[in-house]
């Protein structure tokens, strides 16, 4: 499977490029907005991600900002790519955030796991069984639609060139019984299949580890083949909310934070030899 444009990306780099292109001007977004007749607050909400780039406002804009045409055919590629839908716009009901759309197009994912196994190595029976531990009073359609479009998200690494995928678990992700020892025990056998993955990378982080950087609960680092264009993306997830950080400071205290997990944390032979004697245990 080849990897496609994500639209999410495409849009982040646009409003990105946008932003770099007035900077150049040295005009601020209220001198843009009034120039262009606009609200004052539509460029800063354009730059933010607030409100989406409409085709008919990004040639004044080009116009204004004074681009050369190797820019506005850049930028109005990026424009269409934006408006494209992604498979997971199919489940905007069940994948509300942009996650998805940032990770489709991620050439590494980092990821740390507190409570359970990630979502990109669920089997489909462990998935069914959190989505009903998670959410009782739904219905077998929300049900059959949430585990579709977490299995989904799995295809990312059957694509031509799958992402680098390197996961510390602790301990009780593989500890705690979901969906009983059945599920469990495809479910480990899932992640030792994928420890012998050129691609994949997976370190336990045993009890005996003790307290770690990462006590305040999981995230995952998203990093992409250009750097400029595409920065990294840190997410973080809990019950009530989902947050994605994107300035320096935040990537760089939670990249210190996996390495410093990963240093904690069973090498991934270790860990392989880990699983297995936990499967048994199964």
């Amino acid at each position: 499977m080849a990897q496609v444009p994500s639209p999410t990306i495409r849009a982040r780099r646009l409003r990105c490029e946008l932003r770099r292109l007035r900077d150049r001007t040295g005009r601020t977004a209220e001198d843009v907005a009034k120039l262009l007749g606009w609200h004052r607050t539509k460029i800063i909400r354009f730059e933010l991600g607030h409100s989406r780039v409409m085709p008919k406002d990004l040639p004044p804009l080009l116009d204004l900002y004074d681009a050369s045409e190797e820019e506005r055919e850049s930028l109005t590629a990026l424009l269409r790519q934006s408006r494209q839908k992604g498979w997971w716009s199919a489940y905007g009901d069940v994948l509300p955030d942009d996650y998805v759309g940032f990770e489709a197009e991620a050439t590494s994912i980092s990821a740390f796991e507190s409570l359970y196994v990630p979502g990109l190595l669920q089997t489909e029976e462990y998935v069914r069984a959190i989505v009903k531990a998670g959410r009782s009073t739904a219905d077998q359609d929300e049900t059959d639609r949430r585990v579709a479009a977490r299995l989904g998200r799995k295809t990312l690494l059957s694509r031509d060139a799958p992402p680098r995928l390197w996961m510390v678990l602790d301990e009780a992700a593989v500890r705690r019984v979901v969906g009983g020892p059945k599920v469990m025990q495809a479910q480990i056998a899932r992640l030792i299949e994928a420890c012998g993955l050129p691609t994949v990378e997976i370190q336990i982080l045993p009890f005996a580890a003790g307290a770690h950087a990462a006590m305040g609960g999981p995230f995952t680092l998203l990093d992409y083949s250009d750097p400029i264009l595409d920065p990294t993306v840190v997410y973080l997830d809990n019950d009530s909310s989902t947050l994605l950080l994107e300035e320096e400071r935040h990537v760089a205290r939670y990249r210190l934070m996996f390495d410093h997990l990963m240093a904690k944390a069973l090498d991934p032979d270790e860990s392989a030899d880990f699983l297995a004697r936990v499967a048994d245990e199964y």
